[in-house]
């Protein structure tokens, strides 16, 4: 069996968890069910990239109209230029200008009609339009968005204003330039040559649309990621809640059971749980059970131990104090003898309690083997008349049923057939023999001890499987037994997946009968 105190070939594993080993199980659990809606609220950054998607078609759009335009304005009569101006305008929603070959305006469509559009003045856009502006220049700064220049109405009417009416006048092709308005909304400028004769259309939109789709998209992503966030954060909450609240209740009754605070901690056992949690409660509350159960066997025997020890003491101390005393010199051998009964009293509990103290620690490290209980029996009997253990009483064995294999330790085993050997041989008559029948039904193997003495009462079945509880025949040596026999033996059973019991003899007749029960070997 492995060493408790060696740490098991999981145990680093499980240690090894990094960070995470700082954090409390709720920031864990919180984490692992965070982290991944917070990269998916990460998308709405690259809603930067959808953003620009929409700009790269609308200078292409800005672009031909650009040129289309200029193609119809080309052949066309000034009086048919400013129709167009006009119609176009209203049309497509933009405002176009027209600059002569020395750079002079002389036909604007704002100026022809009323405004197709409206530049929005910052200060009387509602509260959310602010937060949307403020957010806007926000993830611009998070995503190192280009800065893009202000869109500021020139004071000079000519064409030598605007820097992309320049270019295209310079180098003869249409000109792009993207502009910020004050409410974040992107104002696309375009600039192309009209003819051969030197003037050059300049229109100009307000593409409030990308910013109202961008920010569509962006606030509904927002809005479910936030939504999905709040139902995880609660979620992991309530898991954390049904793992952890639980998990400290245990830690906080292991600890007062440790500290030895109150006697009558009672560790929950949470039987409503059917999940790891609970199976855990069950199995520390049982444990906390049996770890008690054991310390209150330790402590019932430490105190029986004194108690036993205690009276030879005080007989031999009494004899040896007494004997310096004595001249008779009769008297002074039967001080003698009274001392050295003690000392073997004593030696022998010493070793009985030794024996016993040992039991589970040596069950725990022995190696188990296949032994057959029949041969096992008839070879403890034989040494037994070897021995003149038996006292002149006949040992009859009888078998049953199946091979009696077990698995077991054959040292202990053999302890437990004596001890009842030695119990039977102690109150049954010469006369009358000693049975023992070996049985297997192919799943136990049982073996009974039946002997013709005055039997066990009812009432004191169990008692005479406590320690120190000793009931001895009145012919018999005061102190020849410790009272462990039986005690000993059924530690032994138990160790073994068996049980030994005290039972009437099933013919009625006077006498004990012990039953010790095995599970049959595979």
């Amino acid at each position: 069996m492995a060493d408790p105190a060696r740490p098991s070939a999981l145990a680093p594993a499980i240690d090894r968890l990094g960070w995470s080993s700082r954090l409390s199980l709720t920031s864990r659990i919180l984490a692992v069910n965070i982290l991944p809606l917070l990269f998916l609220g990460g998308g709405i950054f690259y809603l930067d990239t959808y953003r620009t998607q929409l700009l790269n078609e609308r200078y292409k759009l800005a672009r031909i109209e650009a040129q289309i335009t200029a193609e119809a304005l080309a052949g066309a009569s000034r009086t048919r230029q400013e129709a167009l101006l006009v119609q176009i305008g209203k049309e497509q929603r933009m405002r176009l200008r027209m600059f002569d070959a020395e750079g002079l305006l002389w036909a604007d469509s704002f100026a022809l009609d009323e405004p197709s559009f409206q530049l929005d003045q910052p200060g009387d856009e509602p509260p959310g339009e602010r937060f949307a502006r403020w957010l806007d220049r926000a993830l611009d700064t998070i995503v190192s968005a280009e800065p893009v220049t202000d869109y500021i109405e020139p004071e000079s009417q000519r064409a030598d204003a605007w820097p992309e009416v320049v270019r295209a006048r310079d180098e003869g092709v249409s000109q792009i330039t993207l502009y910020d308005w004050l409410d974040g909304t992107p104002v696309i400028t375009a600039a192309a040559p009209v003819g051969l004769n030197g003037a050059t259309l300049l229109t100009t939109r307000n593409a409030v649309d990308i910013t109202e789709s961008v920010r569509a998209a962006r606030s509904t992503l927002g809005l479910a990621v936030l939504l999905v966030l709040v139902a995880s954060i609660l979620l992991s909450l309530f898991l954390a809640r049904t793992i952890v609240a639980p998990i400290r209740l245990l830690s906080s009754a292991a600890a007062k059971v440790r500290q030895g605070r109150d006697r009558e901690v009672e560790v929950p056992r949470l039987p409503n749980r059917r999940d790891e949690i609970g199976t855990l409660a069950r199995s520390v509350s049982d444990m906390t059970s049996a770890l008690r159960h054991r310390i209150d066997a330790v402590d019932s025997f430490a105190a029986d131990v004194a108690h036993e020890i205690k009276n030879p003491l005080a007989s031999l101390r009494s004899a040896m104090e007494s004997l310096p005393r004595v001249e008779d010199p009769e008297l002074r051998n039967q001080l003698l003898a009274v001392a050295t009964h003690d000392v073997r009293r004593i030696d022998r509990l010493v070793s009985e309690i030794s024996d016993a103290s040992r039991i589970d620690a040596e069950m725990s490290r022995a190696k188990r083997e296949r032994i057959d209980m029949t041969q096992l029996i008839k070879a403890i009997v034989g040494s037994r008349e070897t021995r003149a253990e038996n006292a002149d009483h006949q040992i009859e064995i009888t078998s049953r049923g199946h091979a009696a294999i077990v698995t077991g330790v054959a040292p202990r085993l053999e302890r437990v057939i004596e001890n009842l050997l030695d119990n039977a041989v102690s109150f049954s008559p010469v006369d009358a023999p000693i049975l023992v029948d070996i049985s297997n039904d192919g799943d136990c193997v049982a073996i009974t001890v039946c002997d013709a003495g005055p039997g066990i009462p009812e009432d004191e079945r169990e008692k005479v499987f406590e320690r120190f509880h000793s009931v001895r025949p009145e012919a018999e040596s005061f102190g020849n037994h410790s009272g462990l026999g039986l005690a000993i033996a059924r530690a032994i059973a138990e160790a073994h997946d068996g049980r030994l019991i005290a039972e009437s003899r099933p013919d009625g007749a006077d006498g004990a009968f012990m039953r010790f029960e095995m599970p049959a070997a595979r």
